[in-house]
């Protein structure tokens, strides 16, 4: 699944600056406007930078949790509409209508995700083996109206896939029996391709697991809890656990 992640303002406007002849005082001003996010939980419902289908080279930030029309309330939703299955999106009520003509691209530096080993739950950190590279999540987006105010508030939910092998060690104890999962993650060059109209065949064609040999992984310190370092630069900072011996006689996890 994927329920944390890094966004890094500067890799969101990357796909704006290429398309936009603004000058820099203009992406200066964003970068103060709005938050950035080094280690973030969906369950925060943070606003984060995405790309929909209606204006595919627009940044515009929407929280995280989708939230469809015809919820009563946001709260009575959002914490189960983090991700979205691609397998089920287009039958789910939550996800239906999103995935027939409401999709996205939100620009991610990484994620995170845990290895359960003797009981004990053991955080990663997911990134592009490229430097400097951007993953592209796959994500779909709604608009909800408060029924009390009239504020308009705009949502995503991730869309998530079957795991590769590099993922299926580290998200060995997924929360459903369906097997370890990752977020769908589009190369760059079929970004423009999620976001116009397609099939729904078209569309799952492109939710496939994205190629382990361009992902790097390394353990982190606690990101959870009164422990975690919360919401700082250093949040990903590589940390080695003792028990865990990649590669040896404890935990066999041939992840480089």
């Amino acid at each position: 699944m994927c329920f944390n992640a890094r966004f890094l303002l500067k890799m969101a406007l990357k796909r704006a600056q290429h398309n936009h002849s603004k000058d820099a005082a203009y992406w200066e001003g964003l970068l103060r406007q709005w938050d950035e996010w080094f280690l973030v939980s969906g369950f925060a419902h943070p606003k984060v930078v995405l790309y929909n289908n209606l204006e595919p080279f627009d940044p515009v930030p929407y929280n995280w949790g989708l939230v469809p029309g015809w919820a009563k309330t946001k709260e009575s939703i959002w914490n189960n509409t983090l991700n979205a299955k691609s397998e089920t999106m287009f039958e789910k009520p939550a996800f239906r209508k999103a995935a027939e003509t409401q999709r996205c691209i939100i620009p991610a530096a990484g994620f995170y995700e845990f290895h359960h080993f003797r009981n004990k739950a053991y955080p990663f950190y997911i990134y592009p083996k490229a430097q400097e590279q951007t993953f592209y999540f796959a994500g779909l987006w709604d608009e909800w109206v408060n029924p009390v105010t009239g504020e308009i508030l705009k949502t995503f939910s991730i869309v998530t896939t079957r795991a590769n092998s590099m993922m299926a060690q580290i998200h060995n104890q997924p929360q459903s029996g369906e097997g370890p999962r990752m977020p769908v993650i589009l190369p760059e060059t079929l970004t423009d391709e999620y976001l116009k109209p397609l099939s729904r065949k078209q569309v799952l064609e492109l939710c496939e697991p994205y190629p382990e040999t361009l992902m790097e992984a390394h353990t982190v310190k606690c990101i959870s809890g009164k422990n975690s370092p919360g919401n700082v630069p250093e949040a990903n900072e590589k940390f080695e656990y003792p028990e865990l011996s990649f590669g040896g006689q404890e935990e066999q996890l041939k992840l480089f």
